[in-house]
């Protein structure tokens, strides 16, 4: 997988997957992230936004926590055996310290109480954006 770091340089444009099961909460990120730039698929459905990350490779995905069959944890998980360098950022409306304990504990890279301000992803975005490794990272001694 490349991750979108390489691409920082070039075009600062990642492909980001947002899933939460609101249509509203898809739709706004979606447009708004689609505006700065990045490709950005949405689904309500957790079962075939994982059929969807098993076709595609990715940079970001944000998901709601609380969702039907597959919650936000449960993706988190499989998005983790996926790859280590796709950064997750979980949202929820039910936010608890426990529950974004247990996010970052299992590799979340953010953790983010609805509501949000719009502000709130971007930051996150770009901080997930800055954070990628490029694949050649090796120093030269």
């Amino acid at each position: 997988m490349r991750p979108c770091a390489e691409e920082v340089i070039v075009d600062n444009h990642c492909d980001i997957l947002i899933v939460d099961d609101e249509p509203i909460v898809g739709e706004r990120l979606k447009t708004l992230l689609e505006k700065e730039g990045h490709r950005v698929e949405a689904f309500i459905d957790s079962a075939v936004a994982l059929e969807r990350l098993d076709k595609k490779d990715f940079d970001i995905v944000i998901s709601d926590i609380r969702m039907g069959d597959i919650d936000g944890i449960q993706l988190l998980d499989r998005v983790s055996k996926k790859s280590r360098h796709i950064k997750v950022v979980l949202i929820t409306g039910y936010a608890t310290l426990e529950l974004a304990r247990e996010s970052l504990a299992k590799g979340a890279f953010d953790f983010i109480a609805k509501p949000f301000k719009l502000n709130e992803i971007r930051a996150t975005i770009k901080r997930a954006m800055e954070s990628f490794e490029p694949k050649h990272s090796e120093t030269v001694q």
